[in-house]
């Protein structure tokens, strides 16, 4: 295979139009990603205490996602929060309503939920079933919250709209309130929000979390999510919850994700706290003042160092338009996709460098590329014993996923000095 042919495949950013039509993968063969959304639908109600998730679909799924939360303490083991409906041929040819309609009374014969999860599966989605209006009967008949959550496979790449419908469903639960002073954090996936330098400055400037969905809430708890003064969005997936509370309780919200840029950073907690109508706390500019150091000097020692982006907890774009105004060059980026919101960080790439674009993440075919584009760093998941033999060193980034705010920028800076000098010394070796 050659690297050169298989970088002809691709397009550079500024050649981009489409998005959906014009960012190639390195093969012809699509991954489908590791998990489905029924993963992610049931990553995302094992932190909603007092829930049930009720699975309709064939016995692989239901087998797949109880080995799953049988190990869970959240889920309370095997006659836990998790129960399944188990769809056979005559479902699929007949319709599964009648049997999840049994199922569920089954279920309430043995306990009372606080709010159930009715989630379908690729079968029950093709065969056409309508599950919003099961859900609303069973709601009625029972007097018990039922949201439905849509997890076929056949639709997306990876597991993370599972999570992401789950959380919108909530929605379902959220009740009008008196609003007081607190936030919500919508979308936390990766680490614990009490651990990451934004909880720390909401603390000290006194202002309450009223619900952190999904990664930790009571059904009460979101039921009183509207009292909230603000939605902090720290992930996108939580972007579709924050705009169906925007609509229906006139919740305002700030995008906080995992910003690396101490700029972008700066402007998501003045948003933040002047929807809070509070000043910004005085410790933020020692914070702030922390990271534009920490960029400034990392510049001066990766000016010129050319790298290539992979999967990363931090925001694709955004990191890479961090990485290009520290003068580092941008040659390969691998992501999921384009969106608008991601228009302002391409647009400040493109002022630096043209970088390749293709889908993350498949690094076989990548081995090819690194002969031709010589990159120093990658950013990612990778082999670093394969890469070091190709002068390339890994740039460590995982224990960033539980960061928010400054703390991001220092983090991320040390870790590319480490990768760049280690980078430095392969090169020595390869010299001698």
């Amino acid at each position: 295979m050659d690297g050169n042919e298989l970088l002809g495949r691709l397009k550079t950013l500024g050649k981009i139009e489409d998005p959906n039509k014009d960012i190639h993968g390195l093969s012809y063969a699509q991954f489908p990603g590791t998990h489905c959304p029924l993963m992610g639908a049931a990553m995302a109600v094992r932190g909603i205490r007092g829930a049930y998730m009720m699975i309709v679909g064939t016995d692989e799924c239901s087998y797949y996602t109880k080995h799953m939360t049988i190990h869970s303490e959240d889920w309370g083991g095997l006659a836990g929060r998790c129960v399944s409906v188990t769809i056979d041929q005559h479902d699929v040819t007949f319709g599964c309503a009648k049997k999840t309609e049994e199922a569920f009374s089954e279920l309430l014969e043995e306990v009372t939920p606080e709010a159930v999860f009715l989630v379908t599966t690729c079968v029950p989605e093709i065969i056409g079933d309508d599950f919003d209006a099961i859900a609303d009967s069973l709601s009625e008949r029972y007097g018990i919250p039922v949201m439905p959550v849509h997890t076929e496979h056949f639709k997306c790449e990876n597991h993370m709209p599972g999570v992401e419908r789950a959380i919108t469903a909530c929605i379902r639960l959220m009740e009008p309130q008196p609003v007081g002073d607190g936030v919500n954090v919508l979308g936390q996936r990766l680490g614990r929000f009490e651990d990451t330098e934004l909880y720390r400055v909401l603390k000290s400037a006194g202002v309450p979390v009223c619900a952190m969905i999904p990664s930790g809430c009571s059904i009460a708890e979101i039921r009183r999510a509207p009292s909230a003064k603000v939605n902090i969005v720290v992930n996108d997936i939580g972007m579709p919850l924050a705009r169906k509370m925007k609509a229906k309780f006139g919740t305002p919200c700030v995008f906080f994700d995992k910003f690396s840029d101490p700029a972008r950073i700066a402007e998501a907690y003045e948003q933040l706290f002047a929807f809070l109508n509070i000043e910004v706390p005085e410790e933020l500019t020692a914070l702030s003042e922390e990271a534009k150091a920490a960029a400034a000097a990392a510049k001066e020692r990766l000016t010129g160092v050319p790298f290539i982006y992979g999967n990363t907890p931090f925001r694709c774009f955004e990191a890479c338009g961090f990485m290009a105004s520290l003068g580092m060059v941008p040659q390969l980026i691998q992501c999921h996709g384009i969106s608008e919101d991601d228009r302002r960080d391409t647009e400040h790439i493109l002022q630096c460098a043209d970088p390749y674009i293709t889908q993350v993440a498949n690094i076989a075919p990548l081995q090819y590329i690194y002969d031709v584009l010589k990159p120093k760093l990658y950013l990612g998941h990778e082999y670093a014993a394969r890469l070091r033999k190709k002068g390339i060193a890994i740039v460590h980034t995982d224990a960033g996923g539980g960061m928010l705010g400054y703390e991001v920028t220092t983090y991320f800076t040390k870790q590319l000095l480490a990768a760049a000098e280690e980078a430095e010394a392969i090169g020595k070796e390869d010299a001698q």
